[in-house]
Parts: C-alpha cells; structure tokens; sequence
C-alpha cells in the first residue's frame, strides 16, 4: 500500500510544473459567449459547445489563439481578448493588473479594490499549484410595470469561492452563495430569478414570510491529462452547472433551466472525435413530505467528430431511471438503449443527433433531432403519439452586412406531445420538477431571435424576441384532467383512455410573446451593473383572456 501510495505521489511530483489550469470556467461567464463569437468568425477553430465547459486553459489557448490573429479583430475584440487573458492565464498576471486584497505573505491591501484591475481576495501561485479565494455579492432591485404598478422584489446574496489546480492536472472549485428575498411580489422575484424555482430552502419557507432565503452550492474536483499533444483524458466529480446539445438558447437534451447536478464524467478527445460520458444524480418533485422525496439518475453519452472548418457532427443518448445506481448505465462504451432493454425496458432513454457547420465564416448554422424513446419505427405515422421527437435548428450571423461586434441569431424550435413524459413518474425528464431538456415543453414550439452588440470591453446590449405556442391539457372547473393532448411534462399517456393520434398543439392554445432588452455594463472591473426591461404577453385563445406583464429590473454583481 506504501508502494502503491508513493508512486502517485511521486506521478503528481513529476508532472506538477505542467503550467495547467484545469479547473473549469463557469458556463455563466461571459467568456463563452465572446468565444463562441470568434469561433463563428473562424477567428478560433470549433469550441464543443454541444458539451461547453472549458477549463481555464482550454479558454486561455482560444484566446491566445485569437491574439496572434489580432489584425482581422476589431478593437473592441483585441480589448476583450487582452481582458480575458488577464483573467484567466496566471503567466500574465502581476500588480499592474491584478489586485489582491491579502497577499501570500498576510499583508493587506485595499488600494485596488476601486480600480480597473482583474481582482481576488487572496492567490496562491507556486510551482505550478494554484489558489484563487474571490468574494461574491449581487443586490437586485425589480419592479412590475404592468399589470400591478406597486409589485417589487429585491434579491441580494453574498458568497465565496475557492478554485485552483494542484500539481498542474488536478483542478478544484467550490461555490457558495446565500441569499435573501424581501419585496412584495414573490412571482416577480422568480421571474428574475428563476432558480429560486427549484431552491430547497426557497420554497420550503413559509410563503408568507416577509424575506425568504435561498441558497446555491457547487463544487468538484477535475483531473485532466494531456498523453500526447491530440489527445486529452479528463475524469471530473461534483457539482456545476452544466448543458448538453447545440442550441442558440435552450438545448434539447440538456437545457440548463434546472438545479444543477452532482455527476461524476468522463471526457476523451482524440484528434477529430470527442466522446464524453457522465451519471448525474438529481432528486423529483419537492415534497412536504420527506418521505416521499425521492433520488434519480441520468446517464449521458455523447460522440462528435469535428472536421476543421467545415462542420461537427455527432450521436447523443441518455436514460432516467430512479431505482439506484445501475452499473449497466455506467460503462462509458455501451449503447444505453439496448441496455435498457436488457434491464426489462423499465427507464426513460432518448438518443439525439445534431451537427454545426463552420464552412462559412461569419454565419454558422445548427440543427439536432432529438427523440425520446422513439427509435425511428413509428415516423411514418407522425402523429402518434408514440413519435416523441423533437427539432431544432438556426443560424447565427456575426458581423452582418459588414457591422462589427454585432451578432442576429435565429431559431426554431419544434417539440411533439409527450416529449419529456414517461409512464413512470419518478423516469419523467425532469430534475427538482423542471425539465432537464427545453424549457418550453411538450405540444409545443417557439421561435427565438437575438441581437447582440459589443460596444466595447465594458458595455454591451443584447435585444430578444421569442414566440412560443402551446397546446396544454384542458382541465374542468375543479382541476380534473379532460383532455390529455400531451402538452403537460408530468402528465403522461394513458394507454385506453388517450386517443392514439397526439396532433401538435391541441388542446387549449396560448401563444406567448416575450421581448427582453438587457444592458451588460462594467464601468469598473469585477463590479458589472446588469439592467434589464421584459415584456411578455400570454394570448389563451381558447379561454379567451390575455395575460400582460411586464418588469425592469437592475442588478449589481461584484466578484472580488
């Protein structure tokens, strides 16, 4: 045991000065949309946005990638590339850029907190080992223009995290935020933010109280390992948010509108392929009624092939079961549905196929066909409703006509009824009762249009319009189901009962316009003002009454 100890110490000594960060960048940084921008203009090669975490390197090699091609940037770009580099490669850092608040040594120093340098509580850079130590704090104010002119909601937390990489190959986080909720427009305050949706702490309190708590936790470790100059190996645990398929806005497998999970994941890239593989855990619907919370998993497999500069295209597939862990859905090479059947065809599997070009510079387009326990058999009779399938596809055009920094994107989304749903109710897609896949649901679709524009490294707007239609289940004056059409992710099928056609957006329509315009500003580095207006109208056509609201809201972040 002795032997077997000091050989892996003695493998972590050996490869500690690797000069790696392999701790990931959080998907909520705005470094990814940046990124995905440059790969659009073929500035950097493809990014694997269908599996978008990165670690710091991995952001760091793309950026300075994009700074040896500096002269097809535009200023605004060269601004955000020397930003990004300072934040995230540590062989640029020094105390003309970056602050620290308490040194290696103790020694406190407040001078820099007001300047427009890259900032940290505390840093530990040694041989390769790394420690970042950042305070976090957000306050939000919200109020309703319409329909209730005096609906407020305020929102502020307060956190930390802790990140770095051991030994050059072993990458650590930890994130934690508390937070408060005080207004008197609950509804508002989940508008603005909607994880509250899904927060434990959130909605176990008591809906009558004046302020209501909430709480956000994420943490993993991550060894990373570069064999050979095409090939990395990556083995992660822990907790983060994550996604999975293309998509412009919300992916069809793995759309992020939901608690994030604990997972334990395999990554192997390998010249042109790419596979990844992970088990996640998440919990059902909340319960009063501790006993009836129940645990489930969601196994995920993904192969992609990315031809430079002409396209990624790539196989998908991933099972909800609730009874355990289950080896058979833990081996990475396997094809989940087949061992599903194995196993008495007892879970939820779904297999999606999608691609991205990159053969165009400045316009890309993207597409995935997702299907949930519909292996292709039924298609030509589309309208049963066993044809659980789902479509996406859009297109995204940078620098349009020649505008710099501008970015119009364009998607439609199609889901049939019954997506999402299964027989079981603990195997239902969903994770804390919000679906795991597009937010959206089944019956339905949307189109989704966004218009970006840098106008600098500090200020930035974004404008978004989406349409979505619906078909939702019809229900009598007391609650009583009295139409399934499929359009609710929680109600299933009922075999003899359902009638076998599911037509797309029966039952009772609601078409929903939302625009949102949104302000980035960061008038000082690490602390960014967010301002936000939202319109959305419901139009139930069926019932006949329209639903109007809308809201403002402004929010400051600091990240120190």
């Amino acid at each position: 045991m002795k032997k077997y100890f000091a050989s892996i110490m003695l493998f972590f000594v050996l490869t500690q000065f690797a000069n790696a960060q392999v701790e990931n960048v959080s998907l909520d940084n705005p470094v990814y949309k940046f990124l995905k921008l440059l790969s659009v203009k073929r500035i950097i090669p493809s990014i694997h946005d269908y599996d978008p975490n990165l670690s710091k390197q991995q952001v760091t090699d793309y950026l300075l990638e994009a700074e040896s091609k500096s002269s097809q940037l535009s200023m605004t770009e060269k601004a955000l590339v020397e930003k990004y580099l300072i934040e995230f490669d540590v062989s640029r850092m020094n105390s003309s850029n970056t602050a620290v608040l308490i040194n290696s040594h103790g020694k406190f120093d407040a001078s820099g907190i007001f300047s427009n340098k890259e900032k940290h509580v505390y840093v530990l850079n040694s041989n390769g080992n790394t420690l970042f130590f950042d305070y976090l704090m957000s306050g939000l104010l919200s109020t309703e223009f319409k329909p209730n002119t005096k609906a407020t909601a305020i929102l502020y937390d307060f956190g930390g995290r802790f990140e770095g990489t051991f030994f050059g190959h072993l990458g650590y986080n930890f994130y934690l935020r508390k937070g408060v909720v005080s207004g008197n427009d609950s509804a508002l305050a989940v508008l603005n933010e909607p994880r509250l949706l899904y927060n434990f702490k959130y909605i176990e309190n008591n809906t009558s109280d004046n302020e209501r708590s909430y709480d956000f936790i994420d943490g993993y470790v991550r060894y990373e390992t570069k064999p050979q100059d095409d090939m990395d190996i990556s083995v992660q645990l822990g907790r983060e948010k994550l996604l999975y398929g293309y998509s412009y806005s919300d992916p069809l497998a793995l759309g992020g509108a939901h608690p994030n999970m604990d997972f334990i994941k395999l990554k192997f890239d390998y010249g042109i392929a790419h596979f990844s593989s992970m088990t996640t855990s998440t919990v059902g619907p909340y319960n009063s009624d501790r006993d009836s919370n129940y645990t489930k998993f969601i196994a995920f497999n993904s192969l992609r092939f990315s031809i430079p500069n002409l396209f990624d295209i790539g196989i998908g597939e991933s099972v909800v079961y609730s009874r355990g862990i289950d080896i058979g859905y833990m081996t990475p090479f396997i094809f989940y549905k087949f061992v599903e059947h194995s196993l008495q065809d007892r879970d939820n599997g779904t297999l999606f196929f999608d691609m991205q070009t990159h053969f165009i510079k400045d316009l890309q387009f993207q597409g995935t066909f997702f299907m949930d326990e519909s292996l292709l058999g039924g298609l030509s009779d589309f309208n049963k409703q066993s044809n659980k399938v789902a479509i996406q596809g859009g297109t995204m055009w940078y620098e349009p006509v020649g505008i710099k920094d501008v970015s119009l994107t364009l998607q439609y989304t199609f889901i049939r009824p019954y997506v999402y749903t299964h027989f079981n109710p603990k195997n239902t897609y969903t994770s804390f009762g919000q679906i795991l896949g597009n937010p959206i649901g089944p019956n339905a679709d949307q189109i989704y249009t966004r218009l970006t524009y840098n106008f600098s490294d500090w200020l930035a707007m974004s404008l978004i319009y989406q349409r979505i239609r619906k078909g939702e289940n019809v229900y009598d004056s007391n609650g009583d189901l009295v139409k399934n059409v499929g359009g609710n992710v929680n109600q299933p099928y009922r075999p003899d009962i359902d009638p076998e056609d599911a037509n797309f957006l029966d039952g009772n329509r609601v078409y929903t316009d939302v625009a949102e315009l949104s302000v980035r500003l960061e008038p000082i580095r690490n602390f960014v003002f967010d301002i936000k207006y939202a319109y959305r109208k419901e139009n139930h056509l069926d019932e006949n009454f329209i639903n109007d609201t809308s809201f403002g809201s402004i929010k400051l972040s600091i990240d120190y």
